[in-house]
């Protein structure tokens, strides 16, 4: 009967121990995860609007990937890379300007621009949007590029003519007159002392899930469905677009 009984409480000891464990270990777990995310330099921002709100035009699962993936990637990549260094604590802008003519830090100003050139091209379209600006700065347009249908065409043939993968800009250069430009991979007008004011995403996980191969057709999309114009309004009075870390 005494062996039977010290048995027992081997045994309930031990189920005691076991019960215990994973609490610890979640503990610890939930633990680390809060630190590592408290030192996080940047963060994905939401979408000015709910994920599904530019379909059919931009679907859902489009915004799933490149919003929720893609640039999401860029964010982690550039935690991972500012974490220990002078710029763990400086603006995305900041670290933009710093790294954008070394070649050292490539890397630094790729995943950075990346995760500026997004956040600023969500805020380039909005439900309903498109047609023709109005104002001082359609006024502009029509002074310094022609007017907006040559503007449109000009836009466009800048997004079909970068080659690969990249983007087109409606900028403010430095002596405020408008241009139309284009930059390749993750490069931007902010490196070249211009002030962007709009833009389209030419890479092709941008519009492939709804437009497949057609570019020209995306690109069209985005101009007479989605730009936000108040909001190249704003970025053209001087009203400087930030990425909150």
């Amino acid at each position: 009967m005494e062996m039977t009984r010290r048995s027992f409480l081997k045994l309930a000891a031990g189920s005691a121990a076991l019960v215990a464990a994973p609490s610890f270990a979640t503990s610890s777990a939930t633990q680390h995860l809060t630190t590592k995310d408290s030192a996080m330099s940047f963060t994905l921002p939401p979408l000015p609007y709910a994920k599904d709100a530019l379909a059919p035009h931009i679907s859902a699962n489009t915004f799933d990937f490149h919003h929720g993936k893609h640039h999401n990637a860029y964010v982690v990549k550039l935690n991972e890379l500012v974490a220990g260094t002078e710029f763990e604590k400086k603006s995305l802008e900041e670290i933009i300007l710093a790294s954008a003519k070394d070649a050292s830090k490539a890397a630094l100003f790729n995943n950075a621009a990346q995760h500026w050139n997004h956040s600023f091209f969500w805020h380039c379209l909005k439900p309903n949007g498109g047609g023709k600006p109005t104002g001082e700065l359609a006024a502009k347009i029509e002074s310094d590029l022609g007017g907006y249908d040559k503007f449109a065409a000009d836009f466009k043939a800048a997004a079909l003519g970068q080659f690969g993968s990249g983007w087109a800009w409606l900028v403010k250069d430095a002596s405020g007159k408008l241009k139309i430009t284009k930059t390749a991979n993750a490069d931007l007008p902010m490196a070249h002392g211009e002030t962007a004011l709009l833009t389209c995403d030419v890479w092709e996980h941008a519009y492939y899930l709804d437009f497949q191969n057609r570019r020209p057709d995306f690109v069209q999309t985005v101009l007479d469905k989605l730009v936000n114009w108040e909001f190249v309004a704003a970025n053209y009075a001087g009203e400087q677009f930030k990425v909150a870390a």
